[in-house]
This record gives C-alpha cells, structure tokens and sequence, in this order.
C-alpha cells in the first residue's frame, strides 16, 4: 500500500517532487492515460501548464507502447522467417547433393547404348530388371527436380518477407525514438516549470498528492463481487501494487503505466490482453452503463481511449494515473477524465 508519510519542510517536498518528475523522465515506462478534458484554458499558473505536459506526455506514451508492441512482433516474425530460411536452405543443400550423386551414378553407368548393353548381356532378364529400376530411379529424380525448384521458390518468397520485415521493423524502431524523445522533452519542460516554482507553490503541490494517496488507503470499496473469477484474480494482482511509482513504459512488477498496470495484472490471473489502452478497449464484453460495472471490470477512459484502470466498486477506479503519482485509488468522477466505457473479461 501507500505509505503515508508526514508533512514536512517545503524544501524537503520539494526535493521530493522533483525526484518523482526526475525519475518519470528518465525512466522507461508508459501509460495509457491522457487527453480529452485538458485543464481549463481559463485557468492560469503553471500548475495548469505541467499538468497539460503531463497529459500530452501521457497520450505520447501510449502510442509509444503501441509502436513498441508492434516491434516486438516484428522481431519475433523476422526471426521466425530467418529461422525457416535456414531451414530450407539446409534441406536444398542435401536435395542438390542427392542429384548430384544419381546424376554422377547415370554418366558413369552409361557408356554403351542400351539396346547394345542388352544385346551384350549374358544375363538379360537382370539386365532387363535393372533397367526397369533405372527408369524408376529416373522417374524419382524428375520428382527430385521438382521439388527442388519448389523449395528453391519458397526460401526466396521468405527471404523477400523477411526484409519486407526487416524495413516495416525498422521504421517503427525509428518511430519509438521518436516518441521517446517527445515523452522525455514534454517531462523535462514540466521539470523546467516546476522549478520556477516558489517553494510555497512546490509544497502546496505535493502535499495534494499526499492527498491524493493518503486517500487511497481509505478508499471505500462496497462489497460488490467480481464479474468473474478470473476478473476478481487480476483485480487482487493489482491492488497488490497499490503505492507503486507511475513509470511510463513501465508494465511491472515494482513500477507502471496505465495500461501496464493492467496487462499486468490479468497477466497474474492467466490471462492474455493487449499491451495498449486503445487494444484493451476493443477485448471482452463492452459495458456501456457505468452503473453496469463490476469490481475488476477495466475501465476505459478519455475520448480518445488514453487512459484504462479497474473498475474498483463504489465509483472508484484504480489505476496509475500520471508521472509523479502512484498506483491508487480515485473516485471516477474526480479524477478529470470522462468515462468511456467498462470492458468485462470473463
């Protein structure tokens, strides 16, 4: 859980605060969350301009995880067709060595014409066997031959694959760097601004998230049951993280995104779901009535389906909201961002 730790000197909060967005900046990690209700244009303060960086960045993320799933399934198609080239290649290399051998074998054998061998023979009903074997052996080589032109066309069809792959990986390896940057320059401009601060201002902000945390601990939940087994599984799986850093890209066990939280923890239950807010908006059941919802249903959030966590009972969702925050528990109607719609795992 959280831990709850007493107010302290503004400097020392404020030292805390930029460790927190420090860390977010550097470290490797994602989240699903950020988009629709920006802050009010209205509103004035830096406040409202690291918190929009925070949203931006968080929207970057989670494309930034959707090109990075993309990657990894890029990696692995690569490696299999390169696999299965070697593959072929071995097994062209023992069909050329087989032909090369029969074919060595007939110019050896066949100096004389055969209606001469036969005239010549002294046994000619084994002359007339073995030539019957030698129109079959010839018949097979032709089989031979065949095939080995077949083969021949699928190792080239896969090696045109892989580098089809090869280019499709690297243009997305090229688009993680982009986002990375993006993600890692909008946290570094919300650093920036933090620190033009006063040291009021600094503490005012972190003790809200004390709040904010403290809040968690005493959340209250209601005694509704999970949907399902399995649902009820990865909701425990998560709040087991509760307290845990918000890390973008991060999908555990000890930090997390919004949407690595989640992958996690249906991961814990044995159950397989898209790495991405958007992907795991489209997986199970859609429950469109928020009054519908079941403890462990996931909840997807924002317009533009940035944002997920658990539906936690009570009108509480749990998730990894922000940099700088930690896993906790929020009411949904606080937290910002319009509900969307639940999805139910079953």
């Amino acid at each position: 859980m959280a831990s709850h730790r007493r107010a302290k000197q503004p400097n020392t909060r404020y030292a805390s605060v930029l460790t927190v967005t420090a860390a977010a900046a550097v470290a490797m990690s994602t989240q699903s969350a950020s988009a629709d209700p920006l802050p009010d244009p209205n509103k004035k303060g830096v406040k409202a301009q690291v918190d929009r960086l925070y949203e931006e960045a968080t929207q970057a993320t989670e494309k930034y995880n959707g090109a990075k799933e993309k990657a990894d399934g890029l990696e692995k198609q690569v490696g299999d067709l390169q696999d299965a080239a070697a593959r072929k290649q071995g097994e062209l290399n023992e069909m050329r060595n087989r032909l090369g051998s029969i074919a060595a074998g007939q110019y050896r054998a066949g100096g004389l014409d055969p209606s001469i061998q036969l005239l010549l023979s002294t046994q000619p009903d084994a002359y007339l066997e073995k030539a019957s074997d030698l129109d079959r052996l010839s018949s097979r080589q032709a089989e031979e031959l065949d095939q080995f032109q077949a083969q021949q066309r699928q190792l080239q069809q896969q090696r045109t694959q892989a580098a089809r792959k090869l280019k499709d990986l690297e243009d997305t390896r090229t688009e993680l760097g982009k986002k990375k940057k993006e993600i890692q320059g909008k946290l570094a401009e919300a650093r920036r601004l933090l620190n033009t601060m006063t040291a009021k201002e600094r503490a005012s902000i972190v003790a809200e998230e004390d709040r904010a945390n403290r809040s968690s601990a005493r959340a209250d939940l209601g005694n509704e049951a999970s949907a399902s087994q399995r649902a009820a599984a990865a909701f425990n799986a998560a709040k087991s993280r509760v307290g845990m850093p918000y890390v973008w890209g991060a999908t555990g066990p000890n930090s997390f995104d919004c949407s690595g939280l989640t992958s996690w923890a249906f991961r814990q239950a044995g159950v397989s779901i898209p790495r991405t807010s958007q992907a795991q908006a489209n997986v199970g059941t859609r429950i469109n009535s928020m009054s519908a919802l079941k403890p462990g249903d996931l909840i997807i959030m924002r317009s533009d389906l940035s944002h997920v966590g658990f539906y936690a009972g009570n009108g509480q969702i749990l998730h990894a909201p922000k940099p700088g925050a930690q896993v906790r528990y929020e009411s949904i109607a606080r937290s910002g961002m319009p509900f969307m719609w639940g999805v139910r795992i079953s």
